[in-house]
Formats: structure tokens, C-alpha cells, sequence
């Protein structure tokens, strides 16, 4: 059974406090940031009111063609017509879903300088990298499953098979 590790509100909002200092500082800023759905939504929010930076959403988690590859769409085409977009999420694991993003986003038309991402914590094993993260962690060490606040709302037993879903994160 996965080491299930809390993520504390408060140390939530140190890592949130930190990319909205560190994006600035990169001499970098979007025009929109993109809450990645499900586990990026939250910091995709909190993200918006500590820079005053819009937000945007695409719910990736769902598979609902209308409400994740049809917005992705849409958004590379405002990323061709020169806005810059922030995709936000929870945790860069595996890489999975920062590689299949940025895949449909290229296919779709948007030019590389003008998307890119930022985590909360950011697996440095992974095979995508992404431009911010708060905090890094190497899961060949670390194997706990990190239980951010909103999933704290969720039953163990949910949170258990959330984990199991990718057992080499966490073996």
C-alpha cells in the first residue's frame, strides 16, 4: 500500500506563492493561465488571484472531447495569434499528461515559445519538463503519493485507487 503524504493547506500556499514570484521573475508572463483538470484547477485559481493573471480551464481529466480536445484546439490558435498560455497543474509525475498537452497543442497549431507549464511539484524523473515548479521531487527516492487538499475531500479508499491507477509511481 502507497505511503499516502498530505500536501498541507498552508504548504499549498507557499508553492503557489512561489511560482507567482518565480514566473515574473523569468522575464516570462502569460496572457492566460490554464487550469489543467482535475489537480490543476486549484492552483490554477489560487495561481489567478495571487498575480491577477485570467484564467482559463480544460477539463483533460473528464476525456470529454468538448471540454478538453476541442479547448485545446482553441487555445493553440490564440497561442498562434501571439497570446501566451500558462498550464497549470498539481504534479508533474510521470510526464503522461504534460507530453500528451503539449503533442495536441503543437499538432493544433501552437508555436512552442508561447506555451508552457508550471507544477507544484515536479517529479525530476519525469519525461517531460516543465518551466516552473515549485518544489521537485525524485520519485526514485520518494514514492509516497501526495494527497493536495482537494483530495483530502475524497474517501481513503478513492485516494488509495487513485494511486494504484500507476503503481510504478508509488512501487
Amino acid at each position: 500500500m502507497p505511503k499516502l503524504t498530505p500536501v498541507a493547506y498552508e504548504q499549498f500556499v507557499a508553492d503557489v506563492r512561489e511560482l507567482a514570484a518565480a514566473i515574473p521573475a523569468s522575464g516570462w508572463a502569460p496572457d492566460f493561465l490554464i487550469g489543467i483538470g482535475r489537480g490543476g484547477l486549484a492552483p490554477a485559481v489560487y495561481l489567478s488571484h495571487a498575480t491577477g493573471w485570467p484564467m482559463l480551464s480544460v477539463d483533460y481529466s473528464s476525456n470529454v472531447p468538448d471540454f478538453s480536445g476541442d479547448p485545446l484546439v482553441r487555445l493553440a490558435r490564440r497561442a498562434a495569434a501571439g497570446e501566451r498560455l500558462l498550464f497549470v497543474d498539481d504534479i508533474n509525475d510521470s510526464g503522461g499528461t504534460i507530453t500528451r498537452l503539449r503533442g495536441e497543442l503543437a499538432a493544433a497549431g501552437a508555436p512552442e515559445g508561447a506555451i508552457r507549464f508550471a507544477t507544484l511539484l515536479d517529479n525530476v524523473r519525469s519525461s517531460a519538463r516543465v518551466e516552473y515548479a515549485a518544489r521537485a521531487i525524485d520519485r526514485a527516492a520518494v514514492k509516497d503519493w501526495f494527497v493536495f487538499p482537494w483530495e483530502a475531500m475524497a474517501p481513503t479508499e478513492t485516494v488509495l485507487e487513485d494511486a494504484a491507477a500507476v503503481p510504478e509511481r508509488t512501487a
